[in-house]
């Protein structure tokens, strides 16, 4: 539901831009033979010669409209242009469109602060640039205006029979007795129209445009002249300018909504609004969407210009109409991975670009129930965490998929794979990437530092950045809680032995921490929870499968655990707080010139020396960089220090399916690191295993 604002100041300059048939423009562009033909851009889809998604003011001139199919449209004007939008994976792909949609945004970005509402809209507010100009080169003592400023539509301006308009507006613009605020308005339409002609010298787009003191003015009026026009709206005008607007052609009243103002009310135009109190439309309709109804009628509007050049989300979609509609979970599965495989490109050309990552993944849906012809509406919508890698994004998805089916169907009996029928049919799917958010200065991808080639920054304080950009958590849970209760991400999960065998810790991430930063808080351990989940227990997870950790098959060495557990105990309850974070462990790891070793002692005084870079798996664990000591059967832990090469890891702990969302320069290395080679020579009978890992050996 919209929000009610009360306009803070009513001295400002707002601009709404609006592309020309953007669509139509961005082929021509491609094919200038095109140009002042009439033309249209179709769907992908060949029933009855594809859907119209955009129409040339030339075609439309000949009766073509966009509801009509590309059949109709000959039919209407045999001469049109019809023009294919490109395709990938069986669906549009609008990627040109984006971005010579950012090729505007860019020019018009130089005035005033820009809010990129769509592919083809803008807002600017050009406020603060109006003042200037008002302040050092007022309209009224300009002697010459652009033609382009001498054809802009200022709403109820008198333009009598035989007078001039361009000098009409002239007079307009250099009125000295003017109000403040149309004095800002004239100066908004003369910068308004410098940026159209420059969006058109540098990207050969025109585009229409409204400037008004609110946004929802400015956005009405970029529609009352097109194209390649603009309108002002004076405050004066205003009442004029909503008494006769169709309830349906606000924004917001195009639904039930403006259906109910209409029926229970009687209104059939926004002006007609004025005739009911504020305490009347809140007592209809509640106190925000009354008050909101109220200052609508008004022309009040306090929305801010957000002042975004960057898209909000990402979204990648498909409809399935008719007999289309999908009757499987095999055929929706097929179709969310080509739509996941789309969102996954689009996530990491904004990672790379704008150093942006994503949250929260959602997927939309419109199904019905044979039978049930209310039920096209219901599907819910469902969310979770999102994790970076198209594999891990298209597990997600068919997850929220089964969910909302569960929910839809009222059942939890339908099947989850193959072709059998369950009665329903889905008629559109799409999957978005939401809650994008700017990486910190100084954070990196993780993947640099398993290549050698880099440090990791200091964790001496809490609020260090962190070298981890990729969210890996696994969803919490398929109805769109984000609450971190049973969302362990893999890299942190910290796992725990006790009698009867392993058990998950408590430990989680602040979901609230969009990188997951691995701060102190985060990611302290106890003596309880020193061991790590191997690579590819994430993989596992996803089929339900539980985690494991990498462990010796005989634990007998180790058989002292209760100790080590009661001495955390006994810690604690002294009031010592103790933490260790993955950065100390990787820090010590690539730091220090020293292997890599670890000393047990029990209490029978039996010590085991173990390298972590042993080619065995079975033999080696992961502990913080703290030392544990006990005087009674506990252990005791040495800081682990290790090498910086590939080497140093273990084939059997890596997850070969991850390698291809390594970076490229990575890739190689690491294929080259996992070819068979030579075993190295069996060590001398009564040799210990430190004996033959220590870096001084001369053997």
């Amino acid at each position: 539901m919209p929000v009610a604002r009360r306009e803070t100041c009513d001295a400002r300059v707002i601009a709404h831009v609006d592309m020309d048939c953007f669509y139509v423009q961005v082929e021509q562009r491609k094919q200038p033979s095109l140009r002042g033909l009439p033309t249209a851009v179709i769907q992908y889809n060949s029933y009855k010669g594809g859907a119209l998604i955009a129409v040339s003011y030339e075609a439309r001139r000949c009766g073509v409209k966009r509801s009509m199919r590309g059949d109709e449209a000959k039919e209407a004007c045999p001469q049109i242009q019809l023009v294919q939008v490109p395709v990938a994976r069986g669906k549009a792909d609008l990627n040109s469109y984006r971005n010579a949609g950012s090729e505007v945004v860019s020019v018009l970005s130089h005035k005033g602060l820009c809010e990129r509402a769509s592919i083809d809209e803008v807002y600017l507010d050009l406020t603060h640039a109006a003042e200037s100009m008002l302040m050092e080169t007022p309209p009224e003592c300009t002697q010459d205006f652009e033609e382009e400023v001498l054809k802009s539509h200022v709403l109820g301006l008198e333009i009598k029979d035989g007078s001039d308009a361009k000098e009409e507006v002239r007079k307009w613009l250099c009125r000295s007795d003017a109000r403040y605020q149309d004095k800002l308005l004239a100066c908004g339409a003369i910068i308004v129209s410098e940026l159209r002609m420059q969006v058109l010298k540098e990207t050969e787009f025109t585009c229409s445009a409204g400037i008004a003191h609110n946004k929802m003015l400015a956005k009405l009026a970029s529609a009352m002249n097109k194209p390649a026009q603009q309108t002002v709206v004076p405050h004066s005008s205003v009442e004029q300018l909503l008494a006769s607007l169709p309830i349906k052609k606000m924004k917001h009243l195009g639904g039930k909504l403006g259906s109910s103002l209409q029926s229970d009310l009687g209104v059939s135009t926004v002006g007609g609004l004025l005739q009911f109190s504020e305490e009347q439309l809140q007592q209809w309709y509640g106190i925000n969407t009354g008050t909101w109804l109220w200052n609508i009628a008004r022309g009040v509007n306090g929305e801010e210009v957000e002042g975004r050049l960057l898209p909000k989300s990402h979204g990648s979609g498909k409809t399935f109409p008719g007999p289309q509609a999908l009757k499987t979970i095999d055929s929706v599965q097929y179709w969310l991975n080509q739509l996941c495989e789309e969102l996954n490109e689009r996530l990491h050309s904004d990672l790379d670009q704008n150093k942006r990552i994503a949250q929260t993944l959602t997927l939309h849906v419109r199904a019905y129930k044979i039978g049930d012809s209310d039920s096209h509406r219901k599907f819910p919508s469902k969310s979770c965490p999102l994790r970076y890698g198209s594999r891990k994004i298209q597990e997600d998805a068919l997850i929220l998929f089964q969910a909302g089916l569960r929910d839809f169907l009222g059942f939890n009996t339908f099947k989850v794979h193959g072709n059998e029928n369950n009665n329903w049919g889905v008629t559109s799917l799409s999957v978005s990437a939401s809650k994008i958010v700017s990486i910190p200065s100084g954070t990196h991808s993780i993947a640099k530092y398993f290549g050698g080639k880099g440090k990791f920054p200091s964790s001496s304080t809490s609020n260090q950045s962190v070298d981890v950009v990729i969210n890996e958590t696994v969803p919490s849970s398929s109805s769109g809680s984000e609450n971190c209760t049973g969302m362990v991400p893999y890299d942190l999960q910290l796992q725990y032995l006790d009698d009867t065998g392993m058990k998950h810790s408590d430990a989680c991430l602040d979901p609230q921490d969009p990188l997951n930063h691995l701060s102190s808080k985060a990611d302290g351990l106890t003596e309880e929870s020193i061991l790590m989940s191997p690579s590819g227990s994430e993989d596992r997870m996803a089929h339900g499968e539980p985690r494991r950790v990498l462990l010796a098959k005989d634990l007998s060495p180790v058989s002292n655990i209760s100790s080590l557990k009661a001495v955390g105990k006994k810690k604690r309850a002294a009031g010592k707080k103790e933490n260790c974070s993955i950065i100390n462990i990787f820090n010590n790891y690539h730091n220090s010139q020293s292997s890599l070793k670890l000393k047990v002692t029990n209490a029978h005084d039996v010590k085991i020396s173990s390298a972590l870079g042993s080619s065995s798996a079975d033999d080696s664990y992961s502990t913080c960089n703290e030392d544990i000591d006990t005087n009674k059967g506990g252990c005791s832990v040495v800081i682990p220090q290790g090498r910086e090469a590939w080497c140093s890891y273990h084939i059997d702990e890596i997850d070969p399916s991850i390698i291809d969302e390594l970076p490229p320069e990575i890739q190689q290395e690491f294929r080259t690191w996992l070819r068979p080679q030579k075993r190295p020579s069996v060590a001398k009978p009564g040799s210990s295993i430190t004996h033959y890992f220590l870096p001084d050996k001369s053997r």
